[in-house]
């Protein structure tokens, strides 16, 4: 790969959202903005290992992708008054804060209340954080062929209805919040444990969910769901920083220097959550259950002095007002924490593996390798090494594996 063909790669990682934030805002149609995007790309493919990078790839990427829209307009045979309008658009960047503000857009754009809540999430994923079918799977637990059905029926949807890609007036936000909170939940979490990412996590996109955040937080500043969404991302996000050694290897929960972790950030997490249970009157939605649960974690002094029942009672109360596998999961290796390994795998027994069956086996595999049975141990590990696990996580799987196998011979 030359060096323009890696910038431009970076360059569209980084950036190819907003780009494409620009370009529906000002046509108001996502294939056209997608399919123009991706022209930009292709010139861009064929002109700069020639003429070079330019000294602001972004910039030359938007120039040339509202271009490849008007080129695109000016094809079709009848000119619309779309293509009128767009062949006067300005061609210039657009400044930083407006390329900010088009992200912001384009989730509420995204999240139509004619769609589906689950129709609406998938489409803004892919949109706002280019996820791979693979990887919009992994995060909304799943299948890939789950994922493309759904994508090809909210298109169709939105084309047959004539759904608009346009911003909602003030007055219709509301409606949208509950759908643009799951979008920024799950694009942290995709980018928390990246499928798809050469890292454990992607910082990035961790970044810029937050950033999101607090921009829907400024939005919207007397709505709870937001705060509490903000809450749990930056009660999370505090932690990052431990989750991985000097070689970007994993390091579980149990065995974080703690002293890494952002005081500031977790301070500012529990704050929003109390003032958002206040705004609740203490009645928790699954955010604000989720966010406690992180809080729990990040005042503990250290693992063992976690409050283990709360925390047990808490997924309990999670599970009651939101039911997923993850939670159920999660509930598991607390109430372990709790009564001891056993109890955990009485647990797993009551709870089969679903689509999220790597992180079932792999919880398994620690189980009964604290109970001493490192066999089945070994099984159950192997079993959790799916195309889900990225690259540091699994190699972290395989050690333990490692381990386990020496300590049967």
């Amino acid at each position: 790969m030359t060096d323009a063909s890696r910038e431009l790669a970076e360059v569209i990682r980084t950036e190819g959202a907003r780009i494409l934030a620009t370009l529906v805002r000002i046509l108001g149609d996502l294939q056209l903005a997608e399919d123009a995007v991706q022209e930009a790309a292709i010139r861009a493919m064929r002109q700069w290992p020639v003429s070079g990078v330019p000294d602001s790839p972004r910039a030359w990427l938007t120039v040339t992708a509202k271009r490849a829209a008007i080129d695109a307009l000016r094809r079709e045979s009848v000119r619309t008054t779309r293509e009128r309008e767009a062949v006067h658009l300005d061609l210039g960047e657009p400044p930083e804060h407006v390329v900010h503000d088009d992200m912001l857009r384009l989730m509420f754009t995204c999240t139509h209340p004619a769609l589906s809540l689950e129709s609406a999430v998938t489409l803004a994923l892919r949109t706002l954080c280019g996820l791979s079918n693979a990887e919009l799977a992994a995060v909304l637990l799943t299948t890939e062929s789950a994922v493309a059905k759904r994508l090809t029926r909210t298109r169709a949807k939105i084309a047959k209805a004539g759904i608009p890609y346009q911003v909602p007036s003030d007055s219709e936000l509301p409606q949208r919040l509950s759908a643009v909170c799951a979008v920024l939940h799950s694009a942290y979490t995709s980018a928390h444990t990246a499928s798809g990412h050469a890292g454990l996590t992607d910082v990035d996109g961790c970044r810029e969910a937050v950033r999101l955040a607090r921009l829907v937080c400024a939005l919207m500043p007397d709505e709870a769901m937001p705060m509490a969404v903000l809450s749990l991302l930056l009660l999370t996000e505090a932690r990052r920083r431990a989750r991985t050694d000097g070689n970007g290897d994993p390091v579980p929960l149990a065995d974080q220097n703690r002293d890494a972790w952002d005081t500031a950030m977790i301070g500012e997490g529990r704050r929003l959550l109390d003032d958002s249970l206040r705004r609740t009157d203490g009645i928790a939605d699954a955010y604000q259950l989720q966010a406690a649960i992180a809080a729990e974690h990040a005042i503990a002094p250290s693992y063992p002095e976690t409050d283990w029942a709360e925390v047990v009672r808490l997924y309990d109360l999670l599970i009651e007002v939101h039911p997923s596998s993850a939670a159920r999961l999660a509930r598991t290796v607390a109430v372990a924490e709790l009564f001891g390994p056993e109890a955990g795998l009485a647990e797993l027994e009551d709870d089969e593996p679903g689509v999220d069956d790597h992180r079932w086996h792999a919880v398994r595999g620690e189980l009964l390798a604290r109970t001493g049975r490192f066999g089945d141990a070994v099984t159950a590990m192997t079993a959790s090494l799916t195309s889900a696990v990225n690259a540091p996580e699994a190699a972290h799987r395989r050690r333990l594996i490692a381990e386990w196998t020496l300590a049967l011979s």
